[in-house]
Parts: structure tokens; sequence; C-alpha cells
């Protein structure tokens, strides 16, 4: 099993909706994937609740341990996370994605964590890879481009950013992600998503 940790200690930076999107894809994709909600709030486990029986099946954590052999784990890690915890969970995941929102008080806790995520055994030993996703980003706003700049100095990959899309509410409301879709309505917003796509098939 491999497994995807998504993390960023600020809460409502996009954890949930990196999680819940990437499952969802590799759902589509035929592969046997859990979802594993930490955070106390449980939005991800609520989103899986009300997936409709349908779409390609996502396990849930607490459901999966005995009836299923999964392909992934995604982990929706819950806001705070730091020392043992955060130790034991890098040490699990070989992908560790950052989200990121275009504000200062978002930026300003992220430099925080990424300053103790480079100190992680896993990760100076290559063993754990991280990158980055802005989130909610508008390219038009000056603050996008304080983002950029934010994240290009991260001394982490920058895959992506994605926009702040209507669709990203519809789809947690609904329990869809963007690739259960018509491709048609998501086309816009999947395109965005590729070099994170592509950077997890790369491992």
């Amino acid at each position: 099993m491999r497994s995807i940790l998504v993390a960023n200690p600020k809460g409502g930076s996009g954890k949930t909706t990196l999680a819940t999107h990437l499952a969802g894809y590799l759902a589509s994709l035929g592969r046997q994937v859990v979802l594993a909600d930490l955070d106390r709030q449980q939005s991800a486990a609520g989103w899986l609740e009300r997936r409709p029986a349908q779409l390609p099946t996502i396990h849930s954590h607490h459901a999966s341990k005995k009836s299923v052999n999964p392909d992934w784990m995604v982990i929706d890690s819950p806001a705070g996370l730091h020392g043992d915890k955060l130790t034991a969970a890098v040490k699990l995941a070989e992908l560790v994605i950052v989200p990121v929102q275009p504000s200062a008080f978002d930026m300003l806790a992220t430099g925080d964590f990424l300053r103790v995520l480079r100190k992680e055994k896993a990760v100076r030993k290559e063993k754990s890879q991280v990158a980055m996703v802005g989130m909610r980003v508008d390219p038009r706003t000056r603050s996008a481009a304080e983002l950029a700049d934010f994240l290009l100095a991260a001394e982490f990959p920058v895959l992506t950013y994605l926009r702040d899309a209507q669709l990203y509410v519809q789809c947690a409301n609904e329990g869809f992600s963007l690739f259960d879709l018509p491709p048609g309505r998501a086309a816009r917003d999947v395109e965005q998503w590729q070099p994170l796509l592509e950077w997890i098939s790369a491992y």
C-alpha cells in the first residue's frame, strides 16, 4: 500500500479538498482506495458518507481494516499536526502534499511548518517526498503573486495552483470528486490538477 499525507497545521488550508479529490481520482483509475480522516471535524468522513453508491468505491479507514487490501491510503490530517504525531505520519507516507492559501496567516503558519518538516528524518533521507499546492488562487490578485513568491522560496516543488471555484463546493456537498463528473463540466479544473497527478504517478 502507498500513502499520501495531506498536511498543514493551519485549519482551513484546503487539506480536505485535496484529500477527497485525490481519493476520487485514484478510485476512478480502479484502485482500491482508503480515505483516512484524522481531523476532529470529520469533513472528509462526511463527504464519504454522502458519496453516491454508483460512483467508484472509496473505503473509510475505520470500516476497512479487515475487509480491504488497499492500493492507496489518502490521509486527511488534523489541524495542529506536530511533534511525534507529525513524525509518525510522515514516516508512513511516501508522498506529503502541503496545501497553502494566499493569505498572510496561512503563509506564516505554513512557513513555520515547513521548517519543522525539513528536519523530519524521512524527509531528509528522501523517503518521504514533499510538494506544495496553492489553493483557492485567483491569479489576477496581488495575494496570488505573494503566494507564488512564498512557494518558490519553500525549497519544495510547487506542483500547481487550484482556483477558487464553486464546483468544489458542489462536490463537497454531494460526495463527488472532479473525476466523477462529466469531462466537459470539470475540464478547466481537472487541467489544473494534471501536474499534481503526474507527480503522484511518478512515484
